[in-house]
Formats: structure tokens, sequence, C-alpha cells
């Protein structure tokens, strides 16, 4: 019987499905994750359940919902699951910091990323 290294289950919501394409087959081939993706949020919340995923990758910008909202949504279901923010535009912090003061949200990761980044980035949040 084959030794295997649990696997950390990845969910990453974001409305741009080549991105989600992408980031899903480069982190599934890296050997280390299980990836499930969305690019809606209503759907996501609707197949989001306590204990099921060890990481989530939320967009910030979504149709219905903004990322924070959802991720207020999916804390609430799950309040130990670790989040990472990703989005393409500029971030103020300050103003985020107003919205958000708890430290534990401070996991933002700038759109595009190459896939090797992005998997040294998860591993290390993982590791926190």
């Amino acid at each position: 019987m084959k030794n295997k290294m649990m696997k950390k289950r990845i969910l990453i919501v974001d409305d741009d499905p080549d991105i989600l394409t992408t980031y899903k087959k480069g982190l599934e081939e890296s050997g280390l994750f299980e990836v499930d993706t969305f690019t809606d949020p209503e759907e996501t919340l609707s197949n989001f359940k306590n204990g099921l995923y060890d990481f989530l990758i939320i967009d910030i910008r979504l149709p219905k919902m903004d990322g924070f909202e959802l991720c207020d949504k999916m804390k609430a279901i799950d309040n130990k699951v670790k989040i990472c923010f990703i989005t393409a535009y500029e971030i103020n912090y300050r103003a985020l910091r107003q919205v958000f003061p708890e430290p534990k949200l401070e996991c933002f990761i700038q759109k595009p990323i190459e896939i090797g980044k992005l998997v040294e980035r998860i591993k290390s949040e993982l590791e926190q």
C-alpha cells in the first residue's frame, strides 16, 4: 500500500473561469492540493460546509456579492478556515483595516501570480 500524504483542500472563488482552470490545474499538479472552484458566490455558499476546506482563495470583486461579504458568510459556517483574498486591483490597506480590523485577514494575493509562487504562498499561510 502506498503511503500518501494527505492533500490540503483548497476552494477558489473567482468570476473568471480561465483563472480558475489555470489555478486548479497548477495547484493540483503540485501534488499538494485538491482544488474546488466556483464562479458564483451564492453557489459557493450552498456547497460550503464546516471543516471541508483547509484554505479559501476569494476574489474581492464578484457578481452578486463582493468577496468580503462572501468571506463573512463563510466564516459564519466555518470560523477556523484560513482565507486569502485575491485581486487584480490595487488594495488600500488602511481603508481595508477599517472594514476588517481582524489581523487574520491580512492575506492578499495580487493577480496575476505564477503558479509556483501561489503554491509557496498557500504552503506558507497553512503553516502559520
